[in-house]
């Protein structure tokens, strides 16, 4: 997809041609207005990459608010190196090549971008793929479900009694995978407030794939304080919708 006015650009530089535009198909579904390039393969069509195919990727992509290269191997990164020592200061001062896991990395990344991220927000989105499960510190996955803290002073049955703890059933066909998690997180980082999910923040979208969450399944939602209670209502309403499944 060509750049998109206003958003972050995103490359995927791999050794295989398949590889790179698979990935683009699998991002895309989550971040369909997002400008992604697939940087895969040599220029003659075998296993390798082309700092040729990386620089004309992201010129692509690039609408001038920055653009991040995903890489598979460490060759990889360095033919990226290579394509940006070939492209204009202006351009090279807001491209980042950022090591991460290239699947997990680009799926966090593009679903950041889709909502507008900085080249900051994305970068950090595609980093958190190195191992980071959106864990908030101090949360409890069990909050609202009438458990107290190891104090047993019952702090979570006291959120729920000022209804910023909320339990929801999962009751669309799949339950949270890639789809429906990028719109929840898309909704969540509608809102400057904070909510988690079982424990993991609302606007980590790897943190909530990580869940688990199947059809069926409980999820409970905690509003970080009354400040968040409209971010709160809005994310128990789309889960309880069924995100537009069966």
């Amino acid at each position: 997809m060509a750049a998109v006015e206003g958003k972050v650009g995103l490359v995927f530089v791999s050794h295989s041609e398949k590889i790179a535009t698979g990935l683009i198909e699998l991002a895309s579904q989550m971040a369909p207005a997002t400008a992604l390039a697939a940087a895969g393969g040599t220029d003659e069509g075998g296993i390798g990459t082309s700092f040729e195919k990386v620089t004309a990727a992201i010129g692509e992509v690039d609408s001038g608010v920055g653009v991040v290269v995903l890489c598979d191997l460490g060759s990889a990164i360095l033919t990226a190196e290579t394509a940006l020592d070939f492209l204009d200061d202006e351009v090279r001062e807001r491209v980042r090549i950022v090591d991460a896991p290239l699947v997990e990395g680009a799926v966090a990344a593009s679903v950041t971008a889709e909502t507008g991220g900085s080249l900051d927000e994305v970068v950090a989105a595609a980093e958190s793929a190195r191992g980071a499960a959106g864990d908030v510190p101090g949360a409890d996955p069990l909050a609202g479900a009438g458990h107290a803290d190891e104090r047993g002073d019952g702090v979570a049955d006291a959120a729920a009694d000022d209804g910023l703890t909320r339990t929801v059933t999962v009751v669309n066909r799949d339950g949270l995978h890639a789809r429906p998690a990028a719109e929840f997180v898309k909704l969540a980082n509608s809102f400057g407030a904070k909510v988690t999910i079982n424990g993991r923040d609302a606007k980590s979208l790897l943190g909530i794939m990580s869940l688990g969450l199947v059809r069926g399944a409980s999820a409970t939602l905690v509003a970080e304080d009354e400040s968040a209670r409209e971010a709160l209502d809005a994310l128990v309403a789309l889960i309880e919708s069924g995100f537009g499944e069966d």
